[in-house]
């Protein structure tokens, strides 16, 4: 990774300032307070953005409402440009973050932003949750950070230790281990609980086998029971249903009983009806032969009645000829009266058209009036006529009357003699039927009595089929019984085996649990006794390994620091033990320029072993130093010259006010502040 440019706005004590770098080492130079670590701490905010427990404030200059950073650098031959902004509302948050890749730009999340630096500068990606621990400790720490490392109490330093050099994981791996075999012995405690009654599930399903083999037995034995009940049962509805075609024989019977009754009484019925029958027949005859009849009767009403049919013929004949002359004399009248009507008003001829004279008017209307006084006067005598012959009329009628129901009384005599012989021999018809009749009613009797003692045979089955019917219902009773045992055992089986089963299958269950707890036991052993002996053995073999290799890096940088006779190493925590003519002295009680030459020998030290166990980070090739000479001698000032062509490095930045050091460095950028604003000096 190499810094090309960084442009701040509104950015601590910068309003708007561009900064370019260049490979090799660079100076960044300037009186205490120019501002000069406002631009390392833009750069850590640009890469990284606002770290926990950091707060805008920090950043955006007082009185702006909006600030913001953009870093340019190389990696891989791949131009990135990195832009974050701050913004001030109720709190100073970022808004604005962007990222171009060779002139492609896309706009991402805070936190995606920061994964893709870390995925760009190739840092693990356990880091991407946590602190810039990993970029402070090989690219850039404040001096007094440093310090406070050697500082800090031993377990904290090598908890910070082994989180940068990344073998923190072993601890973590330990630390997981307690947990999981802590929650392995309370899983082993739930399943110990659930166990402990193992043995006694395994005799409960023993007992629960045995009672149901006793309870399959009774059902072998009451099922055969039931067989014989049952069998018992068939045969009595056999017994029963032969007993009851008797009695529907013997219901046929009687009902062959009551057709029989009712034709012998219809039988009887037509015998005495023939006897009223005959004896009134013969009454009839009697009567009759007492009647006389002479046929001369008849024909002489016959030529009676034809004369006064002729007679009345002769009147109807004579009545229609008045009737007919007095309508024409009526119709003559009518027309009289009309014309008299009609020539009282008439003074002009319709005819000829003259005038009609009051004489022939007079004459006329006389002639008239004369002609209907004459037809009056022949009506009249017409009328009486027609009256005198209607009523001889009415008495014609009356005698034809007379004598034709005479005619018709005497023809009934007739008829009446005549069926006498009928009647005799209706008689004999009628006496012929009463034999066969009284034949019939002798054989229905003899087969009544046939029918009543075949039915007086068949009685006794009554009594029988009741007898049946109460041992049937007993032995139904009794089956019944059976079967209700049948079914409650099957019942006790069927629950039986279920329990059974759910005694197994929890036993099943119980054993699976089992078998975990016996894998849990050996699981905890193996965690305890082999697993972790090994990781504490692993990570105390790879803290030996880089303690060593840190020791013998932090004397080497310490030595060309300091001139006198000192004797530093590392022990065990990481803690530096400086000696000097084999006293040990505390680094409190060390001169300001010692304190710093230990905390500067430890930091690239430090930096050295980071970069060779992560040999992949891309941010190797680069080195930012904030004030590393601070309280050094001028005689250790000559010596910075060979620490920093010992560094070795693609890129290295300085920030320092002693102006010594621009001797040492390839570049050197100058910073100023004038009212209160921080700027390069140009005038340099």
């Amino acid at each position: 990774m190499i810094l090309k440019k960084i442009i701040l706005n509104n950015i601590r004590s910068y309003e708007t300032q561009e900064i370019n770098f260049s490979k090799g080492s660079t100076l960044l130079s300037g009186d205490i307070g120019a501002g000069k670590t406002s631009i390392l701490l833009g750069i850590e905010f640009a890469l990284f953005g606002l770290q926990p427990g950091q707060r805008g404030s920090s950043l955006l200059k007082n009185g702006k409402e909006e600030g913001g950073v953009l870093i340019e650098f190389e990696v891989d031959d791949q131009n990135i440009i990195v832009e974050r902004t701050l913004k001030r509302g109720k709190t100073i948050s970022q808004t604005y973050c962007a990222i171009t890749i060779n002139n492609e730009k896309k706009e991402f999340s805070v936190t995606e932003l920061k994964s893709k630096i870390l995925e760009i500068l190739n840092y693990p990606k356990e880091f991407s949750k946590k602190q810039n621990i990993l970029y402070k400790f090989t690219v850039y720490t404040p001096q007094e950070e440093m310090k406070q490392i050697i500082l800090q109490d031993s377990e904290t330093r090598i908890n910070t230790l082994r989180h940068v050099f990344g073998i923190d994981k072993y601890k973590r791996i330990l630390e997981n281990i307690s947990t999981i075999n802590s929650k392995i012995r309370e899983e082993k405690r739930l399943k110990q609980a659930i166990t402990e009654n193992l043995e006694q599930d395994k005799f409960n399903i023993i007992a629960k086998e045995n009672e149901l083999e006793s309870k399959q037995y009774n059902l072998v034995s009451v099922e055969k029971e039931l067989f014989l009940k049952q069998e018992k049962r068939k045969k009595i509805q056999e017994e029963q249903e032969e007993i009851a075609k008797k009695i529907q024989e013997k219901n046929k019977l009687e009902q062959e009983i009551e057709k029989t009754k009712i034709i012998m009484l219809n039988k009887r019925d037509s015998v005495s009806e023939n006897e009223r029958l005959i004896q009134r027949i013969k009454e009839q005859i009697d009567e009759l032969s007492q009647l006389s009849f002479d046929e001369s009767q008849i024909i002489e009403l016959e030529e009676k009645i034809n004369a006064i049919k002729k007679e009345k013929e002769k009147l109807d004949l004579v009545i229609l000829e008045i009737t007919s002359q007095i309508n024409s004399i009526y119709s003559k009248i009518e027309d009289c009266e009309k014309l008299e009507k009609k020539i009282s008003h008439l003074d002009i001829c319709p005819t000829c058209l003259q005038n009609v004279e009051a004489v022939y008017r007079a004459n006329v209307l006389n002639k008239l009036h004369n002609d209907v006084s004459e037809g009056i006067k022949k009506r009249e005598i017409l009328e009486q006529e027609k009256a005198k012959i209607s009523k001889e009329i009415i008495r014609n009628n009356e005698e034809f009357n007379f004598n034709q129901k005479k005619l018709e009384e005497l023809k009934i005599l007739r008829l009446k003699l005549q069926d006498i012989d009928e009647k005799q021999k209706r008689i004999q018809e009628i006496q012929i039927s009463q034999i066969s009749l009284k034949n019939d009613l002798n054989l229905l009797e003899k087969h009544m009595e046939l029918l009543n003692n075949s039915i007086f045979e068949l009685k006794k089955f009554d009594d029988i089929f009741k007898l049946k019917q109460d041992e049937l219902r007993q032995a139904l009773n009794s089956e019944r019984e059976v079967d209700i045992k049948v079914a409650e055992l099957k019942k006790e089986i069927d629950m039986f085996s279920m329990q059974i089963n759910e005694l197994k299958e929890k036993l099943k269950k119980i054993e699976e649990i089992q078998k975990d707890l016996e894998y849990l036991a050996k699981l905890e052993d193996w965690l305890s006794k082999s697993f972790m002996p090994v990781i504490s053995f692993i990570e105390k073999n790879v803290m030996i390994k880089l303690k060593s290799e840190f020791s013998k890096l932090f004397s080497e940088w310490f030595c060309m620091l300091v001139s006198d006779n000192f004797d530093v190493q590392l022990d065990d925590n990481f803690t530096p033990i400086i000696e000097h003519q084999d006293y040990e002295i505390d680094y409190a009680y060390l001169s300001g320029g010692e304190r710093t030459a230990v905390a500067l020998a430890y930091r690239l030290a430090l930096n050295q072993v980071i970069n060779s166990l992560l040999s992949k980070i891309k941010t190797k090739g680069l080195m930012i130093l904030d004030e590393p000479t601070d309280g050094f001698s001028d005689q250790q000032l000559d010596k910075m010259r060979d620490v920093l062509l010992q560094l070795n490095v693609e890129q290295l930045i300085i920030v320092s006010h002693e102006q010594k050091i621009e001797g040492f460095v390839e570049n050197v950028v100058r910073f100023k502040k004038e009212n209160s604003i921080s700027k390069i000096d140009k005038d340099f």
